[in-house]
């Protein structure tokens, strides 16, 4: 067999377009699962038969199935911390790179036979063409029929109606997607289904005229909105099984009348992903060492900031994580509860039942919490209870909507918290965006030009540090949809408040003076630390123009 593995290193042993393993078994040198094993002892890998084994439901759905049809690879067990995928060929460095990507779990490699991990592979991609191809049958189907307002309301979920059909439909096509949004919007001629997907918005379907007003009453009876008022925005949720794409859903929904009708917004929160960890975020070597150390302080609060879609609730989500042990007690107030964390109380807030930030803030501070997470301060009540709570024995972890780090500390005292309380409760303040990650298969390298680099305004030491070093951009391919960017990666700014920051706090400074301090401090700039990440071939000049400023 070894002298079988030896010849097979031999190019013309080796198909076009075929792996080393499915060269041998093509040739009729080894079984299947001879091969994996003799594979696995050359790479010190262990071996896997997944005939005996099995492949567990859960697990195959922490990757999406593109990526293990690409690697020929198949998820088949996993602990919560530690994801074990079966591999067909560990020669494959760039596929293996992919899976590590693709999940937050760390993950450890096990060779199978190639036969097995394709059969697998065949059986999910079947149940995808199955759920894709049906959202083509089921507008076809609603065209034909007429509309019957009680298979609409219908909440039962088993609603045979094409149009309950067409709906689920593309939900379901969304979530296995990867999107994080959908946008059903009326125009003139057609109904337009747009999916944002690593923050971009696709065109996904037009959807018939015809079809506007049933499609819109049953997403508003599922989010159980009132589908007799037209004129008035609501806002309602759904939760869904979204089995096909093995996903959890909670989905938050926004109605807007328009002149041409009722557009709806859907955000899809997956409730079954891993809670994410600092170390998936993006974050460099120096802002994870300081972000570290702020994280240990007993007291204090660390703000993240950013626009709506920046990732700031998951960046809160993973300090959480890093933070949590059974001997500290923390409490959250969200709105929605996106990830369950094992051994943190969270709660929900509730508008209509008198439930809001603030209220549930003056709650939270009476039941001994040691650390608080408030998903947003959206008022100038829940900052001040807030920093109060900062300053008195907690630690606070909450987000607010200011472009960058500096401009946290000025927004707090124009909602009206005593400046000199910001600048003592206050340990740091992250600002961040999200950039597209380049496509690993078609990025390709150049060398920028005297003109793009001086575009970057790059101070003399990082632009000298760039001189000769090659940057990737996007081409585009099959496996990307041809954008040229698969994933989002995090662009930060970290602000830790030094004596001097907090003295030009508590004097109620501008926000250029307080940056200007940061600055000379150390902080980066957002951009600069996109530079970074391109210059790492993380990401693009062009990408990172898009997201953020110089």
């Amino acid at each position: 067999m070894e002298a079988a593995m030896d010849h097979g290193d031999k190019p013309e042993l080796r198909l076009a377009g075929d792996s080393f393993s499915e060269s041998l078994v093509d040739e009729g040198h080894a079984d299947a699962l001879g091969v994996a094993r003799t594979l696995a002892e050359k790479h010190h890998l262990p071996l896997v038969d997944l005939g005996v084994v099995g492949v567990d439901a859960g697990a195959v759905k922490l990757i999406a199935l593109p990526v293990l049809n690409r690697v020929v690879a198949i998820p088949f067990a996993s602990d919560g911390s530690t994801l074990k995928v079966a591999i067909t060929d560990p020669q494959d460095v760039r596929g293996l790179d992919e899976l590590q990507i693709a999940t937050r779990l760390s993950v450890e490699f096990h060779v199978a036979a190639r036969s097995d991990v394709l059969t697998e592979l065949r059986r999910l991609s079947r149940a995808a063409e199955a759920m894709n191809a049906t959202f083509a049958e089921e507008m076809a189907g609603a065209e034909e029929e007429e509309e019957d307002l009680d298979d609409l309301e219908a909440d039962d979920g088993i609603s045979d109606a094409p149009l309950v059909r067409l709906v689920n439909s593309m939900i379901f096509e969304a979530a296995e997607d990867g999107a994080s949004d959908i946008h059903v919007e009326p125009q003139e001629d057609d109904l337009v289904v747009r999916y944002r997907i690593d923050g971009v918005l696709h065109v996904a379907h037009h959807i018939s005229k015809r079809l506007a007003s049933g499609v819109t009453t049953r997403l508003k009876v599922l989010a159980k909105l009132d589908i007799a008022e037209r004129r008035r925005p609501q806002d309602g949720r759904i939760s869904l099984n979204a089995a096909a794409a093995g996903r959890m859903l909670d989905i938050r929904v926004a109605t807007l009348p328009t002149v041409d009708g009722e557009a709806v917004t859907m955000r899809l929160l997956d409730k079954s992903r891993e809670v994410p960890t600092l170390g998936s975020l993006g974050l460099s070597d120096r802002m994870s060492e300081e972000m570290d150390a702020i994280l240990a302080r007993p007291t204090g609060a660390l703000l993240v900031t950013g626009p709506t879609g920046s990732g700031k609730s998951t960046t809160l989500y993973a300090a959480l994580n890093a933070i949590s042990r059974p001997e500290i007690n923390i409490i959250t107030v969200e709105d929605p509860v996106e990830y369950r964390l094992a051994g943190v109380n969270q709660v929900q807030i509730n508008p209509r039942a008198g439930l809001s930030f603030a209220t549930a803030l003056r709650s939270i501070v009476r039941s001994d919490p040691d650390v608080i997470m408030v998903g947003e301060i959206r008022d100038g009540e829940t900052a001040r209870i807030s920093i109060e709570a900062a300053l008195t024995g907690h630690f606070v972890l909450s987000t607010l909507h200011t472009n960058d780090a500096p401009s946290a500390i000025t927004r707090l005292t124009e909602m009206g918290v005593e400046p000199f309380l910001t600048g003592a409760a206050v340990s740091a303040v992250l600002a961040q965006r999200l950039a597209r990650r380049l496509c690993p298969h078609c990025a390709e390298q150049y060398l920028p030009t005297f003109d793009e680099l001086h575009g970057l305004h790059l101070s003399e030491d990082m632009a000298a540090a760039l001189d000769g070093v090659a940057f990737r951009r996007r081409r585009g391919c099959t496996r990307c949809g041809q954008t040229g960017y698969r994933g989002r990666v995090g662009v930060f700014q970290l602000l830790s408040m030094s004596d001097h920051l907090e003295q030009l706090a508590a004097e109620k400074a501008p926000r250029e003076e307080i940056e200007r301090a940061a600055l000379e401090e150390g902080m980066r700039t957002m951009w600069e630390d996109g530079v970074g990440k391109v210059a790492a071939g993380i990401t693009s000049v062009e990408e990172l123009a898009r997201v953020c400023t110089v």
